[in-house]
Order: C-alpha cells, then sequence, then structure tokens
C-alpha cells in the first residue's frame, strides 16, 4: 500500500542449487533479513531444504516493498522456483507469513482484492484471518489460506 493506494509487485525468484560452501542470497526491492526469516521457515515448516540454494530474489520493475504483505508472494516464488513448478497465470497473493508458518492478516484486503480484479487477476490467494467478512467480488476466486501448508496445496496440487 502506498497510503491508500494499493500497489500490485511482481515479486520473481530463482534458486539453484550452489556449488559454493555458502550459498549466496541477493534480494532486491525487499529486506534481505526478511528473506532469510522466510527460507528458515520454508525449510524447517515446509520441507523444502533451500538451505544449499542460491537464492535470488527481486521486485520487478526497480520498486522497494516494505510491507509484510509481501511475505506470501515471497513464499510463493521461492517455492515455484525450488519445485520448478509455475503458479497459475492470473493469480495474486498477499498476507504476513509467522515463524511457524501460519498466514496472518492485513490491513485493507479487500482495495487489494479489488485492485488485483482491475488489473485483470481472476484469482487471489489471502489470508484467511480477517477475510470472511469480505463479500465475493465478480471475475475473482478468492483462496483462503491459514498456513503454508495450504498454500502450497492450492498453488501446486
Amino acid at each position: 500500500m502506498e497510503g491508500t493506494r494499493p500497489i500490485l509487485v511482481e515479486i520473481q525468484s530463482l534458486v539453484s542449487p550452489s556449488s559454493l560452501g555458502m550459498p549466496r542470497r541477493t534480494s532486491i526491492g525487499v529486506d534481505s533479513n526478511r528473506v532469510s526469516l522466510l527460507v528458515a521457515v520454508l525449510d524447517r515448516i515446509c520441507g523444502l531444504h533451500l538451505s544449499s540454494h542460491d537464492i535470488f530474489l527481486n521486485a520487478a520493475g526497480g520498486i522497494r516493498v516494505d510491507e509484510p504483505a509481501v511475505d506470501l508472494g515471497i513464499v510463493t516464488a521461492m517455492a515455484s522456483s525450488f519445485l520448478d513448478r509455475p503458479i497459475s497465470p492470473g493469480t495474486a497473493v498477499f498476507g504476513e507469513v509467522g515463524l511457524t508458518g501460519e498466514v496472518r492478516g492485513i490491513a485493507q484486503m479487500i482495495l487489494r482484492i479489488r485492485e488485483a480484479a482491475r488489473m485483470g487477476f481472476t484469482r487471489c490467494i489471502l489470508p484467511r484471518v480477517l477475510s470472511r467478512e469480505i463479500p465475493e467480488v465478480p471475475g475473482m476466486e478468492l483462496c483462503r489460506v491459514g498456513n503454508l501448508g495450504e498454500l502450497l496445496n492450492i498453488c501446486f496440487e
């Protein structure tokens, strides 16, 4: 969110086996400490062993993202690259991720969903917490998740 305006950001990730003793972690436009935390959660909670992989993460367009709502997008991008499986086109993802892999609610979800629908997205993966009162948006499939296991099942069935 930039004030009250939602801004959609494309998160790109490349995860590849490392030949180095200490794998590289490079992030552009996203806090590198946050990325490290999310890598640890994916490793510990989801069993995606990224510790021996180089990880490159980019917020496309040179934008800098500081809010926790991007966590779910980062996790999805890294899992997609690691598993070598794309997520469905037209999917928007947002939510905060906790240390135990739970997906936490975020502010102004309905504004984000409406902006995604306006931009042509047809599916939105969002936190289950705080989203029960959100009305259906025409042309948008809402997929509510409570933890990273549910996210991976929805994205990579």
